[in-house]
């Protein structure tokens, strides 16, 4: 079939299946879960799911849509062309599974990868520990091999999405007397049994998207054990650096919006009679984030096409996760700045909705420097493995 071929019927069939509810452009991480537990999301997942399309470029001999990469890009093209949202989105389809089809064994592709597809496997991540975030080779959840099962004890902390997910991978100490970055393996255990407590954490946003998680001898499967004992925190970095891979995928093609900062300071500031934004101070402001988002998505489209390729991710990564975060939090601070007292709005009374959601995301936004890796941990790994330098 040819690419013009493709394109067409691709447009045909998203016409058909995407419901309107679903053309939505983007939503917040934090409000996905409900939109995807709606009628329109379900369907529109199963649409999906049943062509592979929820992992368009995974085999099909796992559920995936066996799709070459040309033709990934034509459909993510005309999902943005509707404004679709993914079909499916979460940890199982960015994080564990791209990591198991790189390390998991046959049989371990075989029961987890087509249920990620279908949507039937939810997953979160059990990495951080009240005593092991940034230092996360420090961590403490002992798992004790007995027999075909890890029996596992102690906590982890933000789990984001804990109290949704079926499923969760895990990083555990199963060798306590070994160096800290030894003796830890990477294991994959279910949610729902009885050895599992979640506690939702509820932030300064209003919203509870982390969690604390409680194991009180938790079972995990030997079959479960990704890579080998005792070598988890190799497979547990591959992980990371599919995560930030996220933020060095540019957005498709799509028709220029307007600027979003240069809107709200018409809106709230006003603007000369020649079209400036009428504070200076501003203006400078509106311009120099403007320029480094733009920076930004054209050095991620270079490094991309420079690559020819849709291999796995490497610790460049970092690059992407330390600038992308950073300028998202910024983005959300000058949002704020931008509309003023209106910038601070907590209650609808005296406010439009809009403006109140706005403040919500700015104290949302406060974290995306810390999720994923904090800044200083992306520094580190680009000192060490990108530009090499001693430690």
């Amino acid at each position: 079939m040819s690419l013009d071929t493709f394109r067409k019927e691709t447009r045909d069939w998203l016409e058909a299946s995407c419901p309107p509810e679903m053309r939505l452009g983007t939503v917040h991480f934090e409000d996905a879960y409900a939109l995807y537990q709606t009628d329109a999301a379900l369907a529109w997942r199963d649409a999906a799911a049943s062509r592979g399309w929820t992992a368009p470029h995974w085999p099909a001999v796992y559920g995936g849509g066996g799709l070459e990469p040309a033709k990934v890009r034509i459909l993510q093209e005309e999902m943005a062309r509707i404004k679709a949202l993914p079909p499916a989105t979460g940890m199982g389809l960015i994080m564990i599974g791209p990591t198991l089809l790189e390390l998991g064994t046959e049989d371990q592709k075989q029961r987890h990868l087509p249920k990620i597809v279908s949507g039937e496997a939810q997953w979160c991540q059990g990495y951080s520990e009240p005593g092991a975030g940034s230092d996360l080779a420090g961590l403490q959840t002992k798992a004790v091999l007995d027999g075909d099962q890890f029996v596992i004890n102690g906590q982890k902390i933000w789990t984001s999405g804990a109290q949704h997910a079926n499923w969760m991978f895990a990083l555990v100490r199963t060798d306590p007397d070994a160096p800290k970055h030894d003796g830890i393996s990477f294991v994959l255990l279910p949610m729902d049994q009885p050895g599992v407590t979640v506690k939702p954490i509820k932030l300064i946003s209003g919203s509870s998207p982390f969690c604390e998680t409680f194991f009180d001898n938790a079972i995990a499967k030997r079959e479960d054990l990704i890579g080998e004992l005792n070598k988890g925190w190799t497979v547990g970095k591959r992980l990371l650096q599919y995560e930030r891979n996220g933020a060095s995928r540019p957005a498709p093609k799509k028709k220029r919006v307007e600027n979003v900062y240069a809107r709200l300071a018409k809106q709230y500031i006003g603007t000369t009679s020649s079209g400036k934004i009428s504070d200076p101070g501003m203006r400078t402001d509106v311009l120099k984030q403007t320029m480094q988002e733009k920076a930004m998505a054209l050095t991620t489209k270079r490094v991309l096409d420079e690559s020819k390729s849709t291999g796995a991710p490497g610790a460049a990564t970092s690059i992407f996760k330390l600038v992308g975060s950073t300028l998202a939090k910024d983005g959300s601070q000058l949002k704020s700045n931008l509309r003023g007292t209106a910038g601070l709005a907590w209650e609808a009374s005296g406010y439009t909705e809009d403006e109140v959601e706005a403040t919500h995301s700015w104290l949302r936004d406060r974290a995306v420097t810390i999720y994923g890796g904090t800044n200083e941990v992306q520094m580190n790994i680009i000192a060490k493995r990108v530009l090499e330098l001693p430690d």
